[in-house]
């Protein structure tokens, strides 16, 4: 076991010891899924919108994490409100913008949380963070058409250094940095693409190890590589059986991880982006 998989294993089981809460504001249809995945992984999760609370709520939390799925002006307001509530109180802030590029309500809102809050990890598929940057990539609702390995890189650096947050673009393989180290995770399934929340509780799951590693690049490195490790497990035990029976395993696999539980089913390898912020060097 290298030296980094020594410090996700590490991380995987301070989570499980730690139980951090999570506080998501997140969308209603996947509010059940994210609470099962996070108390599967061995996470504490609380759900709280109201603009009355929200403040309160964060800054006890070990993690806040922001989801743009069903999107309101109200909702908006809460955010931002439980955002400067984390931020004043060290509590880190995870993004997820569901959408960004589908609508100008959504790009707008995402954009206005990144400048009213201290965004400590964003997460999005390829076509989400290119919005936030200005950029136009086709998106049907709140899914992306692919990107190639390369091409998600780059565009991940970009986005970390202009935004000023580690940023993780994901999909067929998942890309994440703080725009000078990059780290790209393999693993999970097809079957992720299947099963609705998938990418919501992946966010919630990136705060739960950011919650007990101020480290957030290894946080989130962890994250990406256990969750993939489940989905692939997941799918092996289900690989002729459908995106039902896939669901539960996969929180039965969350539910199961251990430290050597990346071995055959995560890979991670690292480098150091180029000074353009493109291909990697090394």
């Amino acid at each position: 076991m290298s030296i980094l998989e020594k410090e996700l294993s590490a991380l995987l089981t301070k989570v499980q010891n730690a139980k951090p809460l999570v506080h998501n504001m997140t969308n209603v249809v996947v509010t059940n899924f994210t609470a099962n995945g996070l108390y599967a992984l061995g996470a504490s999760p609380v759900m709280a919108y109201a603009p009355e609370e929200a403040a309160d709520m964060a800054k006890i939390a070990g993690a806040l994490v922001l989801n743009l799925g069903t999107l309101s002006a109200a909702q908006v307001e809460a955010m931002i409100i439980a955002g400067s509530s984390a931020n004043a109180h060290g509590v880190p802030v995870l993004l997820d913008p569901v959408g960004a590029g589908a609508t100008r309500f959504r790009t707008e809102s995402a954009l206005r949380i990144l400048r009213e809050v201290k965004v400590s990890l964003l997460r999005g598929n390829a076509a989400e963070i290119a919005h936030l940057l200005g950029e136009s990539r086709d998106i049907k609702g709140v899914d992306a058409g692919e990107s190639s390995g390369g091409d998600q890189v780059e565009l991940a650096v970009r986005a970390a250094r202009k935004l000023n947050t580690v940023v993780a673009v994901t999909g067929r393989e998942d890309v994440i940095t703080d725009g000078k180290l990059c780290r790209a995770v393999s693993g999970g399934d097809a079957l992720l693409t299947q099963v609705t929340g998938t990418g919501c509780l992946l966010t919630s799951v990136l705060g739960a190890f950011a919650a007990v590693e101020r480290d957030v690049l290894l946080a989130g490195t962890a994250g990406l590589a256990f969750y993939g490790a489940a989905a692939s497990r997941a799918a092996e035990r289900t690989a002729s059986a459908g995106p039902g029976s896939f669901q539960i395993a996969f929180l039965d696999e969350l539910a199961k991880l251990h430290p050597h539980s990346l071995k055959g089913h995560a890979a991670v390898s690292e480098r150091e982006a180029s000074a353009a912020g493109g291909w990697w060097l090394g």
